[in-house]
């Protein structure tokens, strides 16, 4: 794993992967992923696992039905179908209701756990990790998890200080994305099969991807 050799060439103390989000939905295999996660992805590395606002969808979808139509049309449809149920008919109540108790029923205590454990934010030295961003002149420790999973253009154009430098997923840019107050790596895997990770090593930043 391209991560595992890399930390080879650079050992260190302590080493942490911060997952930003997103482990659901979109591609064919969601159920494949948190198989994946819930166990130990990297031995020897701390796991730092983020909530986007595809799992924040996923969840909700588990106590309010009415969210269905705006799930199922980003993706919601593919991580039903990876847990052998048939995505619902949005247009149709009882479809709906259906989809949601098998998926209930399929989905594993363990998966569940999982999802329900996802942090907002993770800060490590100068750099706050967070799935989406944050919201210009609020203290980290005051953002709303609306605007952590969700935000978008405010976080994106903001030339603002946020305290410390945001690294974050949610909006797919053709290449790592850095600003004075944030850097972004989501370079759309679903979409264009390439992963990447940033390291942070002291001052050094270094990117990988697969």
């Amino acid at each position: 794993m391209v991560i595992v050799e890399d930390a080879s060439w650079h050992p260190v103390e302590r080493k942490v992967v911060v997952y930003l989000g997103d482990y659901v939905d979109r591609g064919p295999d969601s159920r494949g992923v948190i198989d994946l996660l819930t166990r130990e992805p990297l031995p020897g590395f701390e796991s730092v696992f983020l909530k986007g606002n595809h799992e924040d969808r996923l969840l909700e979808f588990l106590v309010d039905p009415a969210v269905a139509p705006g799930w199922m049309a980003y993706g919601g449809d593919a991580a039903l179908y990876s847990y052998g149920v048939r995505p619902p008919d949005t247009r149709k109540v009882k479809e709906i209701l259906a989809a949601r108790r098998a998926f209930i029923a399929a989905l594993p205590p363990e998966h569940l756990d999982f999802l329900r454990a996802l942090r907002l934010v993770h800060i490590e030295g100068d750099y706050a990790f967070v799935h989406a961003g944050f919201r210009e002149g609020v203290p980290i420790e005051f953002q709303t998890p609306e605007d952590m999973m969700w935000i978008r253009n405010e976080f994106l154009l903001s030339e603002a200080d946020f305290g410390k430098i945001a690294v974050h997923g949610h909006t797919i840019t053709d290449r790592p994305e850095i600003r004075s107050n944030r850097i972004g790596i989501d370079t759309g895997a679903f979409a264009t099969g390439t992963l990447t990770c940033l390291v942070l090593e002291g001052t050094e930043r270094r990117f990988l991807a697969t």
